[in-house]
């Protein structure tokens, strides 16, 4: 029998946030443990090296990673993250958390995820475009537009899809635009994409606060995290009459009680590459930014930032996760006891797969979509998965969160079941 809670909660690990999220939907659910077994653990793991010869000639090895948790429902897809604190766990919870986000969205896709142990700031564009190809060309027996699909995350962008693309295209002797998504529109990317994610954070947030009669223009927000997600996000809000009063990232952040000017943090970022000394706001570090006195806090940076301690310290009424897992399972207990609704991750920031979908999508039929197009469809997609989540909370009393992973987890086990196991 095999043991499905050894690392414990209190853990904090995103692999033990994943899995007892999952424990607490398959609990409601009523689900055997073989289903539970299936359910939780990976479909195919592959771990490859990745030499690296510097543009100094010097040889340095990295290790990468490929986890496709569940492909019942269609192919993997999932992003692939450069990072120095990359191990398999990380990208093993990732690669679940992003099987219930398509599920919940209903993409037909399965959840997974890529990571390099790299930090890529320290290696030049050369450096990294070379690790890029060789990560790809070790992975390519398991990838592919019917197999598994990449799209950017963390470290990475869309001219890393680039390489990728480039790469499977080149080894199989044609050029194949769906095998990554987020690429640049000159080879076959979408519009909207770069910026799908923060656009389906807001229409969260816009549904979630609806639900108490309350609208984004009416509302303050601090924004943790002022990248690739969270910077649009900010954006997003700000133009929707939303006073965002804080945002930071990983140097530091600042705030401004009457309303960031974002347009001008935006420049200031540009120039300097952190929020840090913009001259329209205060200072203010990760932790304070937490715990502002705000009706709306957006974690956009990284997992498990709200852990037990900082949660019993959020003064907002509304979590919105534009970031995978920045809420620990003690940190989501204490908030439910304290009344704070979490809009979920796998809810929350599913407008990147979306849009990947439609990327994909187009593709395919070699037929691209206007902004305007995509833009309509990404909403509906998000309003409709929202609805359906709020109607299952109220119905039965549970947290948005518990809602959306059941209805997940139950739409996987539906595909498991009705498919049957082999031979």
């Amino acid at each position: 029998m095999t043991d499905l809670t050894a690392e414990t909660p209190q853990q904090t690990t995103p692999l033990a946030t994943a899995k007892a999220q999952l424990a607490g939907a398959v609990e409601i659910l009523g689900y055997t443990e073989g289903l539970h077994l299936m359910l939780a653990t990976p479909r195919r793991e592959m771990n490859v090296a990745v030499p690296l010869r510097r543009d100094n000639g010097e040889i340095e090895l990295f290790t990468g990673y490929r986890v496709q948790h569940n492909i019942s429902r269609g192919p993997g897809k999932g992003g692939l993250r450069y990072s120095a604190g990359v191990d398999v766990d990380e990208v093993r919870a990732l690669a679940m958390w992003m099987t219930w986000k398509c599920a919940v969205v209903d993409v037909p896709y399965g959840g997974a995820k890529g990571g390099v142990t790299i930090d890529p700031r320290l290696y030049s564009q050369a450096e990294l475009e070379r690790v890029t190809r060789r990560y790809t060309s070790e992975i390519m027996p398991i990838i592919g537009p019917e197999r598994d699909i990449m799209a950017p995350d963390i470290g990475t962008n869309e001219q890393t899809m680039a390489w990728v693309m480039d790469t499977y295209s080149v080894n199989l002797g044609y050029t194949i635009p769906a095998v990554t998504t987020g690429k640049p529109l000159a080879v076959g990317g979408s519009l909207g994409r770069a910026t799908a994610t923060s656009r389906g954070v807001v229409h969260a947030a816009a549904a979630a606060l609806g639900d108490a009669g309350v609208q984004l223009r009416e509302v303050s927000a601090a924004v943790q995290g002022f990248g690739k997600v969270g910077s649009h996000a900010s954006r997003f809000l700000h133009d929707a009459g939303t006073r965002v009063v804080a945002v930071s990232d990983e140097q530091g952040g600042v705030m401004h009680s009457d309303g960031l000017d974002i347009a001008g943090l935006e420049r200031h970022v540009a120039v300097t590459g952190t929020v840090v000394g913009f001259e329209g706001g205060e200072p203010i570090d990760n932790t304070e930014l937490l715990a502002l006195d705000v009706d709306l806090l957006i974690p956009a940076a990284v997992e498990g930032v709200l852990d037990a301690e900082a949660a019993g310290r959020v003064k907002a009424r509304w979590v919105v996760e534009a970031a995978n897992g920045p809420t620990t399972h003690e940190g989501d207990r204490v908030l439910a006891e304290r009344g704070v609704v979490v809009v979920p991750d796998i809810l929350a920031n599913a407008g990147g797969v979306v849009v990947s979908y439609f990327e994909w999508v187009q593709a395919n039929q070699a037929y691209w979509w206007t902004e305007r197009e995509i833009e309509d469809r990404l909403e509906h997609r998000m309003v409709t998965a929202h609805r359906a989540v709020a109607a299952l909370a109220s119905a039965e009393g549970i947290s948005l969160r518990d809602a959306a992973l059941t209805i997940g987890v139950r739409r996987v086990a539906e595909a498991h079941q009705i498919r049957g196991l082999y031979p």
